[in-house]
């Protein structure tokens, strides 16, 4: 079993660095879980380490038959044809999956928050001009991740949240999770869904598992191993070389090895498949939050 001494020097460099870090949680395959609170067990905001439940419900979707990635999105919209912008039609799941969809700005184009309350956000998606080539140039946005919650809903008839709970979250035992929706009711996707350090360490857990979870398969291996096999060179969008070293389907990859579900302030679950483990935080760091990333390896992965 993981001792709690494993967590000595990343709860010392916490207080130290001053990296914001609400919770750890420690998981190494056949040797147990370590974990520590620095506060209250509470659930909190995962921003979008979200998108990673978002991308996994599009493989799940994929192995049931009803959509496959190299799909165009607006293909699952043909009410919307009329009002999209030209370049739209060739956006595929993939495009959204890797952040390459051409529409290169933070979520919307349309930004009058009146307009944006009262109108479809699916299509003030295809409304927004493509403004490169999809499937070409690395863009980190919301919008994209937004539309893989639309198209689950789309394909399924259900929205993102009802579709995941029995085939992702109640095994999991993630109850009656909390996740945000516009304003017509679409689960957000990009970000919304609030978890404990737990929670979030399943999500890591399943994916260094390849998709099984207590013997069962959950996503399709194949599916589990692109999500961070097949990436994409992110070409310095952020300053960080952590924000750097790839992305796949809504994960990116570590320098040091493997690949994280990435929120913003620190929510992380990181997946080091050398070391068969998981290290996840919750956290509110505005100033250094890749600064966790590397704690979690020097002061936790190296003591493994």
């Amino acid at each position: 079993m993981l001792s709690p001494s494993l967590l000595d020097q990343f709860r010392l460099a916490n207080l130290e660095k001053h990296l914001g870090v609400y919770g750890v949680h420690v998981y190494q395959e056949g040797r147990g879980t370590a974990a520590h609170q620095f506060r209250a067990d509470d659930r909190v905001q995962s921003w979008s380490a979200t998108k990673t439940f978002a991308a996994l419900a599009i493989g799940m979707c994929a192995d049931e038959g009803r959509l496959g990635i190299d799909d165009t999105v607006l293909g699952f919209f043909p009410g919307m044809r009329s009002l999209a912008a030209p370049g739209s039609e060739a956006i595929t799941v993939k495009n959204l999956l890797q952040m390459q969809p051409g529409k290169d700005y933070a979520f919307f184009q349309e930004t009058d928050p009146k307009k944006v309350n009262e109108t479809d956000w699916a299509e003030l998606f295809f409304m927004g001009e493509v403004t490169s080539t999809p499937g070409t140039k690395f863009f980190y946005a919301n919008g994209g991740s937004y539309m893989l919650s639309r198209i689950v809903e789309a394909v399924s008839g259900q929205t993102l949240r009802s579709y995941l709970l029995p085939r992702l979250f109640n095994p999991l035992g993630i109850l009656n999770p909390w996740w945000n929706a516009d304003p017509f009711g679409h689960t957000l996707g990009a970000y919304g869904l609030q978890l404990t350090t737990a929670e979030l360490a399943k999500l890591g857990q399943l994916l260094l598992q390849e998709g099984v979870w207590d013997g069962k398969q959950l996503v399709s291996r194949a599916y589990a191993q692109a999500m961070h096999t097949d990436t994409v060179a992110p070409n310095g969008h952020f300053d960080d070389p952590e924000a750097n070293a790839g992305y796949g389907y809504q994960v990116w990859l570590n320098v040091e090895g493997g690949y994280r579900a990435d929120g913003m302030y620190g929510q992380y679950s990181i997946v080091i498949p050398q070391q068969r483990a998981v290290i996840t935080t919750t956290a509110h760091n505005e100033t250094d939050a890749y600064g966790i990333v590397r704690a979690a390896f020097s002061d936790i992965a190296s003591r493994l």
